[in-house]
C-alpha cells in the first residue's frame, strides 16, 4: 500500500481547521460533510484510503460532539438509542457483504431514491416544522427498528445518501426536523464506529491530520447543532434539500463521468 508523510506546515494546519469546521458545520445537522472533508484530505496528496481512514477519525469524533449536543437538547429520543447496536450491526454486515451487488446499479438506485426523497420533502412545504409523535406505537417502531438495519447495512455496504434517508425516515415516522436531524445523526455514528474500527486496524489513518481536522470539527459542530436548534425547521430543512441536491449530483457525475472508484473504500466515504 502506498505510505504517505504527513506535512504539518502553517498552510496545511489552516487548511485542516478550516475545511473541517465547515465540513462539519454542515455535516452535524444533515450529513453530507464528507463531501468537503474526503476532497479536502485528497488535496493534500493522501493515498484514498488514508484520505478515508483519517476522515472517519475526524467525521467520528465531530459526530460524537453532534450527538451530545442534540441529546442534551433533548432532540434525540429514546427510541433512537435503542437502535443503536441494530445501526452498527447492520453495518457491520453490510461491509461483510460489500461485493453483494454491482456499485454500478447501486449509484443508479440511489441517484434515484434520492431525487424522490427531496421531492417528497420539497412538496411538502411544512412537513417536519413540528412533531405529531411523542412515543412511537408498535408499528412505528418496527418501523423504526427495519429502517436502523436497513441503513446500517447500506451505509457499510455503500455509504452516499444515509444521512439524508435516515432523516426522511424519522420525519416520515413524525418527528419534527431537528429531532430527525439527531435521531439520524446518533444512528449514523453507530454505523460509522465499526469503519473506524476498521481503518485502525489497516492502520490507515493519519493521526496527526485526523486529530487536527477533529478538533475542528467539534467547534463545527457545536456551533452546527447550536444554530439547528435555535432556527429549528427553518433552517434545517432548505439545508436538508441543498446536501440531498448535492449528494444527487455527486452520484450522477460518478455515474456519467467519472471512472468507478475502488469498491472496498467507497462505502465508508459517508459518515
Amino acid at each position: 500500500m502506498e505510505t504517505f508523510v504527513a506535512n504539518l506546515d502553517t498552510t496545511t494546519v489552516i487548511f485542516l481547521i478550516v475545511s473541517g469546521f465547515i465540513a462539519s458545520f454542515i455535516d452535524s445537522t444533515v450529513g453530507g460533510g464528507g463531501l468537503i472533508s474526503t476532497p479536502a484530505l485528497l488535496s493534500l496528496g493522501l493515498p484514498v484510503p488514508y484520505a478515508l481512514g483519517t476522515n472517519k477519525l475526524a467525521a467520528s469524533i465531530g459526530c460524537f460532539t453532534s450527538v451530545l449536543s442534540f441529546w442534551r437538547a433533548g432532540k434525540i429520543k429514546k427510541a433512537a438509542f435503542t437502535l443503536l447496536p441494530l445501526s452498527f450491526i447492520g453495518s457491520a454486515l453490510g461491509a461483510y457483504v460489500v461485493y453483494l451487488l454491482p456499485e454500478q446499479l447501486m449509484k443508479n438506485i440511489i441517484v434515484v431514491l434520492l431525487v424522490a426523497v427531496a421531492v417528497y420533502t420539497y412538496r411538502r412545504k411544512d412537513w417536519g416544522d413540528a412533531g405529531t409523535v411523542e412515543k412511537l406505537g408498535m408499528q412505528a417502531l418496527i418501523g423504526a427498528i427495519v429502517m436502523a438495519f436497513a441503513m446500517g447495512f447500506y451505509d457499510g455496504f455503500f455509504g452516499p445518501g444515509t444521512g439524508s434517508f435516515l432523516i426522511f425516515g424519522f420525519l416520515y415516522l413524525g418527528y419534527d426536523f431537528v429531532t430527525a436531524a439527531g435521531n439520524a445523526k446518533a444512528l449514523n455514528f453507530a454505523s460509522g464506529v465499526g469503519a473506524l474500527v476498521s481503518f485502525a486496524v489497516s492502520g490507515t489513518i493519519i493521526w496527526s491530520y485526523g486529530l487536527i481536522m477533529a478538533a475542528a470539527m467539534i467547534a463545527g459542530a457545536v456551533v452546527g447543532t447550536r444554530l439547528a436548534i435555535k432556527k429549528g425547521a427553518s433552517y434545517v430543512r432548505p439545508l436538508y434539500l441543498l446536501v440531498t441536491t448535492l449528494l444527487i449530483g455527486k452520484q450522477v457525475y460518478e455515474i456519467l463521468l467519472k471512472q468507478p472508484e475502488v469498491r472496498p473504500f467507497a462505502s465508508v466515504i459517508w459518515l
